[in-house]
């Protein structure tokens, strides 16, 4: 299943090296993650995406930005399927990006898009009234109760104004839970710890967190 990784922090800060450490955990991580990659992030003329559909430790791309909001998204393709670069996240519309891990069965939704992840995107955005967190977590919650199975469902979904989080998983913590460090420097949150310090935290199961731009 796939990896994924938000950085947020008060100032700028360069791309390269958040995205050097995610190439490392998507290399050694247990499930191969070689099925493409990309990224978007934030900057005062709007958000720029980028998508490959190399394996993310094997694009020799020089990423040159500075942000202060960035997804990665590393992909593993359900069954080795629908490979091509047009599925990699981060999926994205004009305001917000998504990014997916995990893996549900029997789901009995209807939505637009390629695939599960992007069918999840677009159920998810239904329920917004002006309120994502609310959104996401009355989503969820009803993509949950349509599901014959959840083995994990880890959504990151962020704007200008907010990142939020969801974490659901019915098996396998050690793998499936999510990671995040929130301190006065900055926000990281990742499918696995990103570094070795010890400030590290888990998310509880079937739980949506949002975070303000306070860093801004």
């Amino acid at each position: 299943m796939c990896r994924i990784l938000c950085v947020h922090k008060p100032a700028t800060f360069d791309i390269a090296a958040p995205i050097a450490a995610f190439a490392e955990v998507a290399l050694t991580s247990r499930e191969y993650q070689g099925h493409g990659w990309g990224y978007s992030y934030w900057s005062a003329n709007g958000w720029h995406h980028y998508h490959d559909i190399r394996p993310i430790w094997e694009d020799p791309t020089a990423h040159d930005a500075r942000t202060n909001l960035l997804l990665v998204h590393a992909r593993s393709a359900f069954r080795d399927e629908g490979i091509q670069v047009q599925n990699n996240m981060p999926f994205f519309d004009e305001e917000r990006v998504f990014i997916f891990n995990g893996e549900l069965r029997g789901v009995r939704i209807r939505a637009d898009g390629r695939i599960g992840a992007e069918k999840i995107f677009n159920f998810v955005k239904r329920f917004d009234k002006g309120d994502m967190h609310t959104a996401l977590t009355r989503g969820v919650d009803v993509i949950r109760k349509r599901s014959r199975y959840v083995r994990a469902m880890n959504i990151i979904l962020a704007s200008p104004e907010q990142v939020h989080v969801s974490s659901t998983f019915g098996e396998d913590p050690d793998y499936f839970q999510m990671r995040y460090r929130q301190t006065q420097e900055e926000l990281v949150v990742c499918s696995d710890p990103l570094d070795e310090r010890d400030d590290w935290q888990l998310f509880p199961n079937t739980h949506t967190q949002s975070f303000d731009r306070w860093l801004s």
